[in-house]
């Protein structure tokens, strides 16, 4: 039941639907695409237009700059980091939200239906269509508007606000692992509680409470062979070939099931305890929700259970692709003198990158004499990111469940998600404090792909959503 300040917010929000519509898309149009050198004005304009909207509610803060980065060949400055405190009452818990303002490149080209730089708004389904909708426009300036709204209704926010939203998210956060530690002590000193908005609901019908999320590992599997690349019609059936010996070990890494073969990696896994997995019997989730999220009917298993699990909570391997072969249309009878091949194992508690690492080189290297091949062969692993994992029963969690109920008259899933959000282990590692994960959008809102889009119901629900869990979390305990 919502207190009688609770409700003249939410009330306000629902008055102010066309007002946050037209501030989104505002947001929108601004193409503040961080992978791409042409687009790095967009992104000091769209922390511009954030910063300035802030200020103009009365939040103090600043443009953080983060230094440079080479993109493209040339060295440009990286986007910065908007930092900003609203309130400073010390007899508040302070809560730090954090956001990202920049997005995934989009083209009309791609497939989109319509200009994925103007918000388009479809009234029939309720959908608000345009790059960075969801992921992660709308979601940050849900805050702006919960800010807003109790201006406008003269209701006090219950809690202090620290403000970190940064401009290099979809390009691994450059900077923002430095900028942490060495404001741990300074901008981010005195925190209680941290709140991230920047993933889905577990499916498109129920909210969610998100806790856990999968690490990542990628390598890189180089065979090198002859010294140029060779005619088939000539050297085929006389050299050892590149792509033949790529693809033997390719093929004993995963089963078609999606079963990990290499050894030593389901030992590392923490085992399943009987309060968790009570929470995969509860979850609003049918195997419909991964065909509709596909487009196909591929999924593993038809037991749900099963395949949540695979998806949150277990680790998965995946082939990604083949550098130096030939892909383009059409028929070429070309030997490759030099193949990579691209994969990654997403990690799980109490997985390690490390030891990840060490079983995948041990179990290649193995692999690799049995082949009897005269190529050299090479593994590269990239830089790892390792899973997180939250206590659910923590106040914060309580807070927000107490909140999504308020919202949406229904009790949250408590999930894990199978991607990586980096900044989260970031957070929880450096600053000490638990993390929760309360998503605005669903999951079929297309972040990365053409067509994304944010339905309104979320964006309205969603923003009274987090103004909600402030007023909770500020007397939790």
């Amino acid at each position: 039941m919502a207190t009688p300040e609770q409700q003249k917010f939410a009330t306000q929000i629902d008055a102010n639907q066309q007002a946050l519509i037209a501030r989104l898309a505002e947001a929108v149009a601004i193409p503040s695409v961080s992978g791409d050198a042409r687009y790095r004005k967009a992104c000091f304009d769209m922390a511009d237009w954030l910063l300035a909207s802030l200020t103009k509610l009365g939040a103090k803060g600043e443009l953080r700059p983060l230094g440079k980065q080479n993109l493209e060949g040339q060295q440009i400055e990286l986007p910065p980091v908007i930092l900003a405190d609203y309130g400073n009452d010390p007899k508040k818990k302070t809560i730090l939200v954090y956001g990202h303002y920049d997005v995934q490149p989009a083209l009309k080209s791609d497939g989109w239906e319509h200009e994925p730089f103007k918000l388009t708004f479809d009234e029939k389904s309720g959908r608000m269509y345009g790059r960075g909708s969801t992921d992660d426009k709308g979601p940050i300036l849900g805050w702006i508007n919960v800010i807003e709204a109790h201006q406008q209704v003269g209701v006090d926010l219950p809690v202090n606000l620290k403000i970190c939203f940064e401009g290099m998210e979809e390009s691994g956060s450059v900077g923002l692992d430095d900028l942490v530690e060495k404001e741990k002590d300074a901008f981010f000193k005195g925190i209680d509680a941290i709140c991230i908005s920047d993933n889905y609901w577990l499916g498109t019908k129920k909210p969610c409470l998100t806790h856990g999320l999968r690490g990542i590992q990628y390598f890189k599997l180089a065979i090198n062979g002859p010294g140029a690349d060779l005619h088939s019609g000539v050297f085929g059936g006389v050299v050892h070939e590149p792509m033949t010996d790529l693809f033997a070990i390719m093929s004993k890494l995963v089963t078609p099931q999606g079963k990990i073969l290499i050894p030593g990696i389901n030992e590392l896994v923490a085992p399943l305890t009987d309060e968790e997995k009570k929470r995969y019997d509860v979850m609003e989730f049918q195997i419909s929700d991964i065909d509709e999220a596909t487009g196909s009917q591929t999924a593993i298993s038809d037991e749900k259970q099963q395949v949540l699990m695979g998806r949150m909570r277990y680790p998965s391997l995946s082939l990604h692709g083949i550098e130096g072969a030939f892909s383009e249309p059409g028929t070429k009878t070309v030997i490759p003198s030099r193949v990579v091949g691209k994969f990654s194992v997403r990690l799980v508690p109490d997985m390690t990158p490390e030891k990840v690492v060490e079983v995948v080189e041990k179990y290649i290297n193995e692999e690799w004499k049995k082949l009897g091949s005269k190529n050299t062969m090479r593994l590269d692993a990239e830089p790892g990111g390792k899973p997180w994992l939250a206590d659910p029963n923590h106040y914060n969690y309580r807070a927000a469940s107490k909140a999504t109920e308020t919202v949406y008259g229904v009790k949250p899933d408590l999930t894990r998600e199978g991607g990586s959000i980096p900044v989260s282990l970031t957070f929880s590692e450096i600053l000490g404090k638990n993390l929760l994960l309360l998503p605005m959008g669903r999951s079929n809102d297309g972040a990365h792909s053409i067509n994304e889009k944010l339905d309104i119901s979320n964006y309205i629900k969603g923003t009274q959503l987090l103004g909600l869990y402030l007023h909770e979390v500020a007397n939790a305990a």
